[in-house]
């Protein structure tokens, strides 16, 4: 069975996670933060998103992305197949990098997206605020 196609708005903010394949780390240093960070501000420009905020940690991460245009999957697709096929290169590995598809939740709330921006953006790991495109 095929699973459900994606609800996708304009103009819509979601907070997006994808955790690595059983829980494997991701990001195993800086370098390969760096690299994530260069694609998804490349991603944010292709796709004309803007990045609220964003939070990597070892083997996840959080981003809190609003889409002027519905194409979340597509900038996610982009997004996370680069970042594997870089770290599969850097690393000499094969196979699923990421468990499973993303995860994204509307955010349709004020007081959930305070509480997701205070989340999102305190916890440990490299965050940031502002990338737009």
């Amino acid at each position: 069975m095929a699973r459900p196609l994606r609800i996708e708005f304009a103009n819509a903010l979601y907070h997006v996670t994808s955790r690595g394949n059983g829980r494997q780390g991701i990001f195993l240093d800086d370098q390969d933060n760096r690299k994530f960070l260069e694609l998804l501000s490349k991603t944010v420009e292709r796709y004309r998103w803007i990045c609220h905020a964003f939070c990597l940690m070892g083997n996840h991460y959080h981003l809190i992305i609003e889409t002027p245009e519905a194409n979340l999957s597509q900038g996610m697709h982009h997004l996370n197949m680069n970042y594997c096929q870089a770290h599969h290169k850097r690393y000499n590995t094969v196979g699923h990098l990421f468990q499973g598809r993303f995860k994204a939740i509307v955010v349709d709330r004020e007081s959930y997206l305070l509480e997701l921006a205070r989340y999102v953006i305190f916890e440990s790991g490299t965050c940031g605020t502002g990338l737009s495109s």
